[in-house]
């Protein structure tokens, strides 16, 4: 039997909050399941203040009370290859979805927005804990949107 393979992208604005929060919960979840689909997670920024930076403190709190793992995660901005690379390329607000289509190739790119697996709430972007100090929200919100998410790519590539 072949093997699915799914690269998925989560994109924020400075890559050190809301993105590795999701990169990290999303392999965690990932990696608690046998699924029929093998899936690759990463995120990016679309600014490059943070390049080379672990996750923000208050990301790296949440995930440690959650005992999910963030090691060796660095921010890094989103570029060109991505586009060529990944599945999914999940933007937390518009606001990256406007910066992202900026980025050579990005204008013909498939992006998805995370709260579009939330349809239900009533927020339609992750607010952003780096000025809202709200990581407890953000974490909610990422855990559920996270297992909508794997539930929508594996009926996906599953169906048949």
């Amino acid at each position: 039997m072949r093997v699915i393979s799914v690269n998925v992208l989560f994109v924020c604005l400075g890559n050190i909050c809301r993105s590795p929060m999701a990169e990290a919960v999303l392999r965690h979840k990932v990696a608690q399941r046998r699924l029929p689909v093998d899936i690759s997670v990463d995120s990016a920024g679309t600014g490059s203040w943070h390049t080379g930076h672990p996750p923000h403190e208050g990301t790296r709190r949440m995930l440690d009370r959650y005992g999910i793992s963030y090691a060796n995660m660095k921010a890094r901005t989103v570029n060109s290859e991505d586009f060529r690379t990944f599945d999914y390329i999940i933007c937390m607000d518009p606001s990256n979805g406007v910066h992202v289509r900026k980025v050579p190739g990005g204008e013909q790119a498939k992006l998805l927005y995370f709260m579009d697996f939330l349809p239900e709430h009533e927020l339609r972007e992750v607010p952003d804990p780096y000025y809202t100090g709200n990581f407890e929200q953000v974490y909610e919100l990422i855990d559920a949107g996270c297992e909508q998410l794997l539930e929508h790519i594996v009926a996906e590539h599953t169906a048949g």
